[in-house]
């Protein structure tokens, strides 16, 4: 089954697949990248490095545009958002975006960095950290 998938999904296809669904995970749509990138590496095992770091830099992408939202979200806009959130990343800062992998509070988390001004290089580096961790256990299951 695989070899005929294989034959009709060429690496560069499938790597922009992966950054696309990678991407669409890190935003509100509820989208299973890890299966894509675990479907990704049994068409093409040959390509883990390079498949991890595209389904990062995607779902990294795709948080800081919620991050971005969040900066452009007037005070009043998160008055909804569970406080706790809010409390977490005030007391944690950047380094709570570690999270930001965990499906709905990690958009929450985002939006909330975002919100609160915080340093965006900082804010993308641990949120690179979380999901390259959660993505390498992927790869390493598979």
């Amino acid at each position: 089954m695989f070899a005929s998938l294989q034959a009709l999904i060429s690496p560069e296809a499938g790597l922009a697949g992966l950054l696309a669904a990678s991407f669409l995970a890190a935003t509100l749509l509820p989208f299973p990248s890890e299966a894509v990138l675990w479907g990704y590496l049994q068409l093409h095992p040959e390509h883990t490095a390079l498949a991890l770091a595209v389904a990062t830099l995607g779902n990294t992408a795709g948080g800081m545009t919620t991050y971005a939202l969040g900066r452009l979200l007037p005070e009043k806009t998160l008055a909804g958002l569970d406080p706790r959130v809010l409390q977490r990343v005030r007391r944690h800062g950047a380094p709570a975006t570690v999270l930001a992998f965990l499906p709905l509070v990690g958009e929450a988390l985002c939006a909330a960095a975002g919100w609160l001004r915080l340093n965006w290089l900082q804010v993308m580096l641990w949120m690179a950290a979380g999901r390259l961790a959660r993505y390498a256990l992927v790869t390493l299951a598979s």
